[in-house]
């Protein structure tokens, strides 16, 4: 009788602790997911490339991928954000995983997320930033922006995801735009890209 009683209480504590890991992995499920969902909507609700550079305003170019912890964790405060600064500033998304966004890669040498290219009224890139940022830097470079001011925290970096695109960047030595050698290399790798595409 006493092994019974034994036996019915292992059984009990092993159910009550399969509850306990179960519960806790549904429950952390579900942060996850609201995450993942919130990048999802911010970026069902950004400007469309084409349309931030032909609107005039400035621009703040978010590159992110749903599978990036440091976007998901940027992501509450993101949307504050850009609801704030909304009808001033072109929010515009562009998902990492998406083939179609190759040249921008290329063309902002992404290669951690997320990464944030900043735009003036003409579309032109004025100041980056790479990885986790604080709201108050995010809030600080878009005043500024806004402004015409040169960008507090122009070339920040924080916590990234590592991201590497499907194609080698050039050189440094290769990219200065005063160099033929750079924009012609340039063209080939477009050439590449647009063929790819």
């Amino acid at each position: 009788m006493f092994e019974i009683n034994n036996v019915g209480r292992v059984k009990n504590f092993s159910i009550a602790f399969a509850g306990i890991v179960l519960s806790t992995a549904i429950f952390l499920g579900f942060q996850t997911q609201t995450n993942s969902v919130s990048l999802e909507a911010q970026a069902k609700q950004s400007i469309p490339l084409t349309v931030a550079y032909d609107n005039g305003k400035p621009t703040l170019t978010e590159f992110y991928a749903n599978w990036c912890t440091s976007c998901q964790a940027m992501a509450p405060y993101l949307a504050e954000i850009k609801h704030k600064y909304a009808d001033y500033v072109n929010f515009v998304m562009l998902n990492v995983d998406n083939n179609k966004w190759l040249p921008e890669i290329l063309r902002y040498r992404v290669n951690g997320i997320p990464h944030f290219v900043f735009l003036n009224g003409k579309g032109e890139a004025i100041a980056q930033t790479i990885g986790e940022q604080p709201s108050s830097v995010m809030k600080a470079n878009l005043d500024a922006l806004l402004a015409h001011q040169t960008l507090p925290y122009a070339a920040s970096t924080g916590q990234t995801s590592m991201f590497n695109a499907p194609v080698n960047f050039p050189s440094s030595s290769q990219s200065d735009s005063r160099s033929h050698g750079a924009q012609v290399h340039q063209e080939v790798i477009n050439l590449e890209v647009n063929s790819r595409i």
